[in-house]
C-alpha cells in the first residue's frame, strides 16, 4: 500500500492508459480523483467534471481536491487528443485544441498545483509520448506537444526540486487501448495487421495499459525519490530498432 491515505489526481482517468493508472493507485490506498468530461465506472475514485480545454475548469479541478480532501500527493497528466494532419492541411483550430489539452492544461493543473504539492514533498508525473521524440505521418500537432510536455517536465523538476517536489514523464509506444484495438479490429486483416505491428517491436507485442500504469505508479512513490526531470521511454524497444527494407 505504497500510496496509503495519499490523494491523487489522474486527468483522463476513467478510461483507457489513464483508467489503468487510476485503478492501480486506487488499490495502492490512495484517494483517486479523476478530472475528465465523461462519468467514470471505477470503484472508489471521486469524479470530478472537467473540461480541461477551458483554463477555469483546470484550476477548479485543484481547488475542488483541496476542499474535498485538504491536500494534493500526486498529479498525472494523462489527458490528451490526437488529430491527424499535415501542417499544411491543419487549421489553426485543430492545432489550438491539441495544444489546449496535451500542453496547456498540463501547465495549468502543475501551475495551480505547485503550492499543495510543496506541502506534501509531492509528485507530478506527465503523460508523454515516443511521437515527443519521433513522429508517424501527419502527426505535426500531436508532436509538438508532446515534446512541450517532455521539456515541461525538465523545467519543472529544475525549477521546484528545492521545493521537495519531484517531476517525470512517461513516453508510451503503442499501447492497447480500447481505441487501438478497435482499430486494429478495423482492418481488413486485423490478425495479420496485429503480428505486422508486433515484429517492430523487439519484445514482440504491443504494450498493456496495466504496464505504463505500474511505471507510472513507480516514479510517484518513494521507492523513485532520487529520480526526477527524466522521460521514461516505454515502448517494447520499438525506437531502439532500426528499420529495415521491407
Amino acid at each position: 500500500m505504497r500510496f496509503n491515505d495519499k490523494v491523487v489526481i489522474v486527468t483522463g482517468g476513467g478510461t483507457g492508459i489513464g483508467a489503468s493508472i487510476s485503478e492501480q493507485f486506487a488499490m495502492e490506498g490512495a484517494h483517486v480523483v479523476v478530472a475528465q468530461r465523461r462519468m467514470v465506472n471505477i470503484r472508489n475514485v471521486t469524479h470530478i467534471f472537467a473540461d480541461l480545454c477551458v483554463p477555469d475548469h483546470c484550476e477548479r479541478v485543484i481547488q475542488q481536491t483541496i476542499q474535498q480532501f485538504g491536500k494534493l500527493d500526486v498529479l498525472v497528466n494523462n489527458a490528451g487528443i490526437m488529430l491527424e494532419a499535415g501542417i499544411g492541411d491543419m487549421s489553426l483550430e485543430s492545432w489550438e485544441k491539441v495544444m489546449a489539452l496535451n500542453l496547456t492544461a498540463p501547465f495549468l493543473l502543475c501551475k495551480h498545483a505547485i503550492a499543495y504539492l510543496k506541502e506534501t514533498n509531492g509528485s507530478i508525473v506527465n503523460i508523454g509520448s515516443i511521437e515527443g521524440l519521433s513522429s508517424n505521418p501527419k502527426h505535426s500537432a500531436y508532436c509538438a506537444s508532446k515534446a512541450g510536455v517532455h521539456a515541461m517536465t525538465k523545467s519543472i523538476a529544475v525549477d521546484h526540486g528545492e521545493d521537495g517536489i519531484r517531476c517525470n514523464a512517461v513516453a508510451p509506444g503503442w499501447i492497447d487501448t480500447d481505441l487501438n484495438v478497435d482499430f486494429i479490429e478495423s482492418m481488413p486483416n486485423s490478425t495479420t495487421f496485429r503480428k505486422d505491428i508486433g515484429k517492430i517491436h523487439p519484445i514482440g507485442r504491443t504494450g498493456k495499459p496495466s504496464e505504463i500504469a505500474a511505471l507510472v505508479c513507480w516514479l510517484a512513490s518513494e521507492e523513485a525519490s532520487f529520480i526526477t526531470g527524466q522521460v521514461f521511454v516505454a515502448d517494447g524497444g520499438r525506437m531502439a530498432k532500426l528499420s529495415l527494407p521491407m
